[in-house]
């Protein structure tokens, strides 16, 4: 079962529902998202690491054979390409490796070449994840969007077995890139206004792309007006409530130390069985 941990936004606690999951599974391949900021090895620790180097297509522009008629420019749906002194110009942060320009340049002045955007690491995870396998994905600094990489990364996931994915935060398209085609999608939220307002975001999000298998769970329950409001919208909307995770300056200490407690693991399987209760293997 592919499951997917996303939150409406950032330090809800996704990461450590993820890595709760991963370790709580009999085994499992945790593939690490964010990737603008992966953090799932601090915890896996894994071992034997391997990387290779991703990289997309992007167009260059053969000056000699451009003569500037702009056809490039109208069939590139996201501005990458502009006409300026009789020339085409790419801007290549814009780029989305569609293809598009070199398809619609009739003078064939449009080659396209490999561009870097970051790497893939692999290892085993130690200690309590040697049962999971790690996959992660770097995007080289200063690039604009990861969603080539995620789409990499997703590739290398097997297509059996108990696979969780750690999304990016928030509502962008790299979250949804990284959600979609998932079984099931856990939301993690947090009870206040923020967690509350973000979760309605969240869960726009997963109908757009048509992903009606999820579910939601509280972490830092803390009892009040705001958890009962999230609960509240969970019956309204017949979403499952998966787990509430108590606010405890335990698993806190713990996680700044770069180590789960053993009742996030427990946890963590409680959570696979609620899950494989509520949306049985397809």
């Amino acid at each position: 079962m592919r499951v997917s941990v996303a939150s409406g936004k950032g330090g809800t606690g996704k990461t450590t529902v993820a890595l709760m999951l991963a370790a709580g599974a009999e085994q499992a391949t945790l593939i690490d998202c964010d990737v603008e900021e992966p953090n799932c090895h601090l915890f896996a620790k894994p071992d034997c690491v391997t990387a290779e180097t991703v990289a997309v297509q992007i167009p260059d522009i053969i000056a000699e054979r451009c003569d500037g008629c702009g056809d490039c420019a109208k069939g590139c749906r996201f501005s990458a390409l502009v006409v300026a002194g009789g020339k085409a110009m790419l801007f290549p942060e814009l780029c989305h490796s569609c293809g598009a320009c070199s398809l619609t340049c009739t003078r064939q002045a449009i080659r396209e070449m490999p561009r870097r955007i970051g790497i893939i690491e692999q290892g085993t995870g130690t200690e309590e994840y040697q049962r999971v396998r790690w996959i992660a994905g770097k995007l080289d600094p200063g690039l604009p969007a990861g969603g080539p990489l995620i789409k990499a990364l997703k590739a290398n996931a097997p297509a059996t077995g108990n696979v969780v994915l750690d999304c990016p935060p928030g509502t962008s398209c790299s979250m949804a890139l990284a959600v979609y085609d998932s079984d099931v999608c856990l939301l993690v939220t947090e009870p206040n206004a923020f967690g509350y307002h973000d979760l309605v975001l969240a869960m726009a999000v997963l109908a757009e792309i048509g992903q009606d298998r999820y579910g939601v769970v509280i972490n830092k329950s803390d009892p009040g007006p705001w958890q009962d409001r999230l609960r509240a919208l969970c019956q309204e909307r017949d979403i499952p409530l998966l787990a509430e995770i108590p606010y405890s300056r335990e698993w806190a200490a713990a996680y700044a130390g770069g180590r789960l407690p053993v009742q996030a693991i427990v946890q963590g399987r409680m959570i696979w069985r609620e899950v494989q209760r509520t949306w049985p293997s397809r």
